[in-house]
């Protein structure tokens, strides 16, 4: 079970991995798997999805 006092970093962790998600899917990425990788690296995976350019749908 969870300490009371680690309920706000989880909190904070998950709030983070869904707005990862968010931003993955606005560049056309897979929003699932930029959650999990969030989930699992945190601040650093937010720090790639943002230097990361869009991927774009079509060349012209």
């Amino acid at each position: 079970m969870l300490a009371q006092g680690n309920a706000p970093w989880f909190v904070g962790w998950g709030t983070l991995a869904l707005i990862n998600a968010g931003l993955a899917q606005g560049k056309n990425r897979n929003g699932l798997l930029w959650f999990v990788l969030s989930v699992l690296f945190g601040p650093f995976a937010t720090l790639a999805l943002v230097l990361m350019p869009k991927v774009r749908d079509r060349l012209f």
